[in-house]
């Protein structure tokens, strides 16, 4: 009996699969998917479907086509979907919320390889593809507790960034906390946002360095910059940002060191966009720009091989 087998890595393998990992990401998104419904109608659960069964669909038959192995059963394609559908506005039509799914599987997913092969966030990339493509459909915003099904004439309200900008009156912190206020699906609520992030700081599925990080960095830049902290922490998307998608395993660094730097990274710039940018809000793009250096962080900040000895100058 051979008792030295000889085997490819990986050596050391988690009870976790992929599955059971992409499972709990969906449980701890299920306070947002209620907020969103309770807070836009039931038009926002609608939308969270369009997106989740275009990237499944999308995802189907883009590996049947390249003749690769289905990937569907882990559940990674309905995450995206979800994801996507928290980030855009409830009064985007449907066709636009399909082709963002199509968008994130097709191109920034599958087109790389598959599961584990994208460089970076496919619902934040097809977010931004979204709005560079139809920005006044991305930039409608339903006043809370307003619903509506299909009505064209849709009244438009204002974010907090737009209202603040524009000298009109702003959410309280209570609304802004229980995400009483306008917005995209799933950046709206805070509390639905922290207690998904809890669920998955408690599951060990997300480490809590990247989400306090990047959050911590927007406070502190955004008080020294003279902005109300508690708005800038629950504003915009980056609640959901930091701990839904920056912490996503493929696109984010593996080392300590390195997931401080990309979050501090994310933070400034989603800082920089805010105060100083035409843009209102910056953290979509944050994240996609410290995904294209994730790369260069880890290899910065990969840890020396014990027993290595130190190169000769």
């Amino acid at each position: 009996m051979n008792k030295l087998p000889v085997s490819i890595s990986p050596h050391l393998h988690s009870e976790r699969s992929s599955q059971s990992i992409m499972l709990d990401v969906i449980i701890a998104l299920i306070p947002a998917m209620i907020a969103a419904t309770i807070i836009f109608g039931f038009r926002a659960l609608l939308l969270i479907i369009v997106t989740v069964a275009a990237c499944v669909f999308s995802e189907y038959v883009t590996r049947k086509i390249l003749k690769r192995q289905d990937t569907l059963y882990n559940l990674t394609a309905v995450v995206t979907g979800i994801l996507l559908a928290l980030n855009l506005p409830v009064t985007l039509p449907f066709w636009m919320a399909a082709l963002g799914g199509v968008i994130a599987i097709v191109i920034v997913k599958e087109f790389f390889g598959g599961v584990g092969q994208n460089f970076v966030n496919p619902a934040i990339t097809a977010r931004i593809v979204l709005m560079m493509s139809f920005a006044s459909q991305m930039s409608t915003w339903q006043p809370p507790l307003n619903y509506y099904m299909f009505r064209p004439d849709v009244i438009s309200s204002a974010t907090y960034f737009s209202a603040a900008q524009n000298g009109q009156k702003i959410p309280s912190l209570v609304d802004m906390f229980l995400g009483i206020r306008a917005g995209s699906l799933g950046e709206t609520c805070a509390f639905a946002l922290l207690l998904g992030g809890l669920y998955l700081v408690v599951r060990k599925v997300i480490s809590p360095i990247i989400p306090l990080f990047f959050i911590g960095t927007v406070v502190v830049l955004s008080t020294l910059l003279g902005g109300d902290p508690l708005y800038q922490m629950m504003s915009g998307g980056l609640l959901l940002g930091a701990i839904f998608m920056a912490t996503d395993y493929t696109t984010s660094p593996v080392t300590k060191k390195g997931k401080i730097i990309f979050a501090i990274g994310c933070g400034i710039i989603t800082v920089l966009i805010r105060f100083f940018a035409a843009l209102p809000e910056g953290v979509s793009y944050a994240i996609l720009l410290m995904n294209i250096l994730v790369p260069h962080i880890e290899r910065l900040t990969i840890p020396k091989v014990f027993g290595e000895e130190a190169k000769l100058k």
